[in-house]
């Protein structure tokens, strides 16, 4: 794969001031699990050299204004998403999809961060990254397609009334001598779609015949949901949909594999998705409780101290929970340091669908959480941090005119004009918007912050260090 690019000249300048375990077999009719099976060892950083040039392996995000470096995104392309288009709304899909137009919107996306000197990684070009001339990269893959290739006997029919000699190709041995022969591009796609082959007796030719289901990754091109990066690192979230569940393990590999690490995983009953959440400085992080994600996954983050800030803001949707406004993305952003965007008709304490903020402090003394304050209406705790609210109008938030994606330093990638208009106007926005196409993308129910997830940004501590370190450098003699 080539979808890969440097980051640019700024970004460069700042930075030069600065035995696998045992491999897990998928499910087939000799080994069959209830769960998911967990993600297939993989030696940690065999893909790093993918993320040279930006800076170190660490996965760090503090403020959402802060220079982002590393994003991770997904396209939308192979099977699982011709599969995704088949019934759109079954796949969570707000509108019938184009697979083509889809790619071109999203390679639109990616070179416009690529422009603006962020270093874009796919999922599919993690995935095959080393695999051609390194057999440990190659067998690595194989495993994960283990994970996902299940083969069963097909309803009704009993392994009993097989031929002896048939039987073995119901086996994990047989199933990993087919992997073996795949390209690249097969095993990627079997791992997309989690194909289960129903296997019976047809009594005639090669003595099987075949029928098949699957569980598309329809989804996987919102990469924000599977995961949240904090001020510790990367944190695995737990998805309300089942049939999304299998994205987080896909994602999960790809971190290990470019050296990320991943600092912690939520567990049920709490569920996360990183659409609810939002880094506000070393402060204070923001999670959106509601819908899809949970005050349960909000305790966990708090008490295993995964979020690296002394407070927490919870921002509760307790009177709406609408699909339209399924995470906190939906209805509000940050666009600066103290500047953001929210969703107008949820401002004030007499809205039918406003958010409330219960507010948790680490205790200076023990570490731990407290509750300090709560049924703060959202809108009134923003201004209280001192941020600036520009309102949106509720026809541009149905055309995700919050969803917007800040690559740092109020530099702005918006999909509705409307709404790039209306922040660029307002007198406390000082950066800049680029509105892009992205109605391709939209349809399936998200836009550029869903489909983007930043696993670095460069701490503002950190830039200025390496300025003055740059500045002091400068002016001793040679």
């Amino acid at each position: 794969m080539t979808d890969v690019n440097g980051i640019g000249l700024e970004h460069l300048a700042i930075r030069q001031l600065s035995h696998k375990s045992d491999m897990t077999t998928s499910q087939s009719v000799q080994d069959v699990r209830d769960v998911a099976p967990p993600v297939p060892s993989v030696k940690i950083g065999s893909a790093t050299n993918l993320l040279s040039g930006a800076g170190t392996t660490t996965a760090v995000q503090e403020h959402e204004n802060e220079t982002a470096e590393i994003v991770i995104v997904c396209e939308p392309q192979g099977t699982s998403l011709m599969m995704g288009g088949l019934h759109p709304r079954a796949s969570l899909y707000e509108r019938p999809v184009n697979l083509d137009a889809a790619k071109s919107a999203h390679a639109e996306f990616r070179q416009v961060m690529r422009d603006a000197g962020v270093k874009v990684l796919t999922v599919r070009e993690i995935l095959s990254y080393r695999v051609v001339n390194h057999m440990g990269a190659r067998v690595e893959l194989e495993e994960m397609a283990m994970t996902a290739l299940t083969y069963s006997m097909d309803e009704g029919v009993e392994i009993t009334e097989l031929r002896e000699e048939d039987r073995p190709y119901l086996s994990d041995d047989y199933k990993r001598e087919v992997l073996q022969h795949m390209s690249i591009m097969q095993l990627i796609d079997t791992i997309m779609i989690n194909p289960t082959v129903h296997i019976s007796p047809s009594y005639r030719d090669t003595g099987l015949s075949a029928s098949y289901t699957f569980q598309p990754l329809s989804n996987l091109v919102y990469t924000r949901d599977q995961q949240i990066t904090t001020c510790k690192g990367i944190v695995m979230g737990k998805l309300r949909s089942s049939q999304r569940q299998l994205e987080v393990e896909v994602m999960k590999f790809c971190f290990r594999k470019l050296g990320l690490p991943v600092v912690g995983e939520i567990e049920e009953p709490g569920f996360l998705e990183g659409g609810d959440y939002f880094a506000a400085g070393e402060d204070l992080a923001l999670v959106g409780v509601g819908l899809r994600s949970n005050q349960e996954a909000c305790d966990q983050l708090m008490q295993r101290n995964w979020l690296g800030t002394d407070r927490l803001a919870v921002v509760r949707d307790d009177f709406e929970q609408h699909q339209d406004r399924m995470h906190l993305d939906c209805v509000f952003s940050i666009l600066g340091d103290k500047c953001c965007i929210m969703l107008e008709e949820m401002l004030g304490a007499e809205s039918k669908t406003r958010r409330l903020v219960d507010e948790y402090s680490r205790h200076p003394l023990t570490g731990k959480y407290e509750l300090t304050r709560e049924k703060v209406e959202f809108s009134q705790y923003m201004r209280e941090e001192g941020y600036h609210i520009i309102p949106i109008k509720p026809e541009h938030q149905l055309l995700y005119g919050c969803n917007v994606l800040n690559l740092g330093n109020s530099r702005i990638i918006s999909v509705n004009a409307d709404t790039g208009r209306q922040i660029v106007q307002d007198p406390h926005f000082h950066g800049d918007v680029q509105v892009i196409d992205y109605s391709p993308i939209t349809s399936m129910y998200g836009a550029v912050h869903c489909s983007s997830q930043v696993v670095r940004r460069l701490p503002s501590s950190l830039k200025d260090k390496m300025v003055q370190d740059a500045l002091r450098k400068s002016r001793q003699p040679e």
